[in-house]
């Protein structure tokens, strides 16, 4: 809309009448009323202009805007209008808008590349680096969730402070240079707590979750109202000034709504139709929902989204999850996503037509507290991602997905242009091809065989691709990256140990009692007596056994069989710990089925029921159980069975050093703890604290857990989170090939370890001296094993092919400054603070094996070393040519050959 005709509705809306509004119409000349489709969007598009829609003023400018986009031929085609009001808006009077291309900026097209940083995983201190390495690595956009059992953890009460302060994250992305895609849901999955949703909700009367249900959605729109309300006042919004130019409503709703039918169609609608009336003035997406309402924006997610296209020909091709790895359980192995296969994917994406890619995650961070939902995901949230759980570079991905991304800008003009041109070059090889009116060209050779090399013929040039891999020409002529072709450093990590700690115990009771406790003659679900206080639900109850009992005599204790919904299980007879049991990530329920030792007289069965998260994702999952649901049979007694399932129960909530305040300085004394020889040595259900000052230095820090067996931690009052090296990772690992298509069993490590050791302690949570550190113990883990430890390099790789195609090198070519193609370089550094004290490994022609594990070939330069102990000793950085007469000659001529070097950092 021109600034006059804006300023005239200004005017005019000071006016009671429609005639005023007429005015503006009539230089037109308009004969006939607005094509159909365009009226039927009118309450929509009224919420796009942030007008009312009871005023004769919101109907009025409605009507005339849509009468000035009907008959202005320049401003939209007529075949356009199908597309719905709020895309023609945003062409017209906003500053973000989409077409079949792109998401589009400003009135340019943008290929957007994005990644995940979930606010409350990470520290506020640990934000601006965080952001600054995104930046570094080349994203545009930074993706968040929003939390809404974080925000709102009681009805009306809401918290935006410390890690949960929104507002400060999106303007330090702001301050950046960067965007945000701002993923409202308010449901997130996440692997958090609950799906990201408070657990009052679930008991609002009458509610039923994500579904056509009024109680639901009433607190559904009054949260996302709440948060677009603050976006707004802050300025946030793009068309403000602001960094947000995407917003997301539900998540992952398409197969959820497949089970559910109707109800879930029906819900759909209204989301769609609530987040468009909130006029944030950018557009909306929804992902996995194929039937999307228009205008909102269906996404992709997945490892692979190559396949994907909108569910109309006028919306741009988003991946709105690109997985760049995978969560951890408790209980499983860790997995990793090879750099190569994580670009091959993002590239294959782009050349089928992607113009927005978005890494989840980018960085993971860690579940800080009782955050992690699941059940049973553990409390890093690493992911495998470029930026890992401490926010240091994950090596080599983060460096060969920077690399990626600069290839991809320098295609961008043509991309955002025109549509591919498929063309093959093999039986598993082609071309795509994108050509613009001005003359850009790009092109993406892919190779989909996942075992052999190919050579192939495009535009009468030869070029060798490596397995499972796409190289990518800027000028449809000279490659400057591969997917497979690493040029970046790898970095082996190493947990360093500075200190150790003295401990102090105090013993949590087994039959503790309070003005909280109560009795009844069934068994209760957890979750539903908890309301998630706490993870800890004690059952209590007495059985009562005649002196004439055969067991007695004959030693064949009885059997006592408990099943529960889960997730843990501790069984108490007479106050000591009989034994134990747990579920999975994939089958939370367990079975307690063991004899035990009971007398004649009264025995006290104490059983403490564990949540290890609430679950996050699932069909109805806020209907799910948890806790000792029975039945409860103790097998073996003279009467035979006795169902203990309907006698009188007794229920404590949480744990009396919970009560206590335990883990605060305040409660931490008020409680008489125990040290030296009297200190609880490997018992259950044992608090442990000490004090230690922090170590020098800016190195990420973690507590060495592995000497442990189940329970949480708090440093200075902080929850770091739940710990469980018990729990030991099933599961097959081997060699991990980044070729073929991969899911989260392909690579992974830790099989037969404990799932997670090392438990992140933030900087920004530590003073200079007296820090409380204080742990539940669950099992009866040793302390003397814990220590605090500082993350470091321990060595850096770097494994590069000669002539491998290098930007450095097109950029000189493309610039006239040389007239061949340069020799690709190994560059190495450690981290600050750090030097390369030593060679470990140097081999320029057929070397083997993988960082860490290096080996000479059949083929060997014998001065690989002299170059790197040369150049490289005693700098924190270095690089080197990967060229014959660097190392002396060549080896092995009429071979491709590879440099494969190992510095240490000390």
């Amino acid at each position: 809309m021109a600034v006059n005709e804006s300023s005239q509705l200004d005017s005019a809306r000071n006016e009671s009448s429609l005639s005023r509004i007429r005015k503006l119409i009539e230089p037109s000349q308009a004969k006939y009323l607005p094509p159909e489709g365009v009226v039927q969007w009118l309450p929509a598009f009224r919420a796009a202009l942030g007008v009312s829609s009871g005023t004769l003023w919101g109907r009025g400018v409605a009507l005339a805007f849509l009468y000035r986009l009907a008959l202005s031929p320049h401003i939209l085609k007529p075949s356009n209008v199908r597309q719905g009001p709020l895309v023609l808006g945003w062409w017209v009077v906003a500053s973000v808008s989409y077409d079949n291309k792109a998401i589009i900026v400003n009135g340019q097209r943008r290929i957007l590349l994005s990644g995940s940083i979930h606010y409350p995983r990470s520290t506020p201190e640990m934000w601006p680096d965080l952001i600054q390495k995104a930046k570094d690595g080349g994203l545009d956009v930074i993706q968040t969730y929003v939390f809404w059992n974080g925000h709102e953890p009681s009805p009306g009460k809401y918290y935006f402070e410390e890690r949960y302060d929104l507002v400060r994250f999106i303007k330090l992305v702001k301050q950046a240079g960067l965007y945000v895609h701002l993923r409202i849901g308010p449901y997130v999955c996440a692997e958090w707590n609950f799906g990201g949703f408070p657990v009052w909700l679930k008991y609002v009367p009458g509610i039923s979750f994500r579904t056509d249900n009024e109680p639901f959605k009433a607190a559904m729109q009054g949260f996302t109202q709440k948060i677009v309300n603050m976006m707004k006042a802050e300025k946030l919004f793009e068309n403000q000034g602001g960094p947000i130019i995407l917003s997301q409503i539900e998540n992952e709703y398409g197969p959820e709504e497949w089970e559910i039918g109707a109800p879930g169609r029906a819900y759909t609608k209204w989301a769609a139709e609530m987040a468009v009336g909130l006029g944030t003035g950018v557009p909306w997406v929804m992902c996995k929902q194929d039937d999307a309402p228009d205008p909102i924006i269906n996404a992709c997610n997945g490892f692979y989204c190559d396949w994907f296209s909108p569910n109309k020909a006028y919306k741009p091709k988003m991946w709105t999850e690109a997985w760049s790895g995978w969560f951890t359980a408790f209980g499983g192995a860790v997995p990793h996503r090879p750099a190569e296969d994580l670009a091959f994917s993002v590239a294959k994406f782009i050349q089928k037509g992607g113009s927005f890619v978005n890494y989840y995650m980018y960085h993971g961070g860690t579940n800080f507290g009782r955050t992690a939902g699941g059940p049973f995901i553990a409390t890093s949230y690493d992911y495998d991602a470029p930026l890992d759980e401490y926010g240091l570079l994950r090596q080599p991905k983060w460096g060969h997905l920077r690399d990626l991304h600069k290839a991809i800008k320098l295609c961008e003009p043509a991309l955002v242009s025109a549509d591919p041109t498929v063309m093959s070059l093999g039986n598993n090889q082609e071309a795509h091809v994108f050509k613009s009116k001005s003359g850009a060209c790009a092109a993406f050779l892919g190779n989909y065989d996942s075992k052999s090399f190919a050579t192939v013929t495009f535009e009468n040039m030869h070029y060798n691709l490596p397995p499972w891999s796409i190289s990518i020409l800027p000028d449809c002529k000279n490659t400057v990256f591969n997917t497979a072709r690493v040029g970046s450093q790898s970095t082996q990590m190493k947990m360093t140990p500075v200190s150790k700690f003295s401990w102090q115990s105090y013993n949590e009771e087994t039959t503790y009692y309070d003005d909280t406790s109560f009795t009844v003659a069934r068994l209760l679900e957890q979750i539903n007596t908890t309301r998630d206080a706490s993870d800890y639900l004690w059952y209590l109850t007495d059985v009562k056994l005649d002196p004439n009992e055969g067991f007695l005599k004959n030693g064949q204790y009885p059997t006592l069989t408990i099943l529960s919904a889960g997730h843990a299980l501790h069984v108490f007879i007479n106050g000591q710990l009989s034994g134990t049991a747990y579920g999975s990530l994939e089958t939370p329920k367990l079975t307690f089925s063991e004899n035990v030792k009971l007398r004649a007289g009264i025995n006290t069965i104490a059983l403490l029921s564990i949540a290890v998260g609430l679950p996050n994702v699932g069909k109805k999952f806020e209907t799910w159980n948890a806790g000792v649901l029975g039945p409860i049979m103790l097998k073996g007694l003279n009467e035979g069975n006795r169902d203990l399932s309907w006698q009188k129960w007794s229920y404590k909530i949480g744990l009396k050093g919970e009560a206590l305040g335990l883990h605060s300085l305040s409660g931490s004394s008020s409680v008489e703890w125990v040290e030296g020889s009297s200190m609880a040595q490997k018992q259950p259900l044992t608090w442990y604290k000490t004090t230690f000052n922090a170590p020098a230095g800016n190195e990420p820090l973690a507590l060495d857990m592995g000497s442990m067996g189940k329970g949480q931690i708090w440093i200075n009052g902080q929850h770091i989170g739940r710990y469980w090296p018990a729990y030991k990772a099933s599961g097959t690992c081997g060699e991990c090939n980044y070729a073929g298509t991969y899911d989260e069993k392909k690579c992974q490590s830790n099989c037969g370890e404990a799932s997670q050791r090392w438990y992140h302690v933030p900087h920004s949570w530590l003073n200079p001296t007296g820090n409380l550190l204080v742990l539940f113990e669950e099992w009866g883990g040793n302390p003397a094993g814990i220590s605090l430890t500082k993350r470091t390099t321990e060595s850096a790789c770097a494994h590069i092919y000669e002539w491998q195609p290098t930007l450095t090198s097109w950029q000189m070519q493309s610039s006239g400054k040389v007239d061949r193609p340069l020799r690709p370089k190994a560059h190495l550094w450690c981290a600050p603070g750090q030097k390369i004290s030593s060679i470990k490994f140097a081999s320029f022609g057929m070397p083997e094996g993988v960082c860490g594990s290096f080996r000479e070939g059949s083929c060997h330069a014998h001065k690989s070393y002299d170059a790197f102990e040369k150049n490289c000793i005693g700098q924190q950085s270095c690089s080197v040519s990967v060229a014959p007469e660097v190392f002396g000659g060549d080896p092995c001529p009429s071979v491709m050959k590879k440099l494969a070097v190992e510095a240490v950092c000390s």
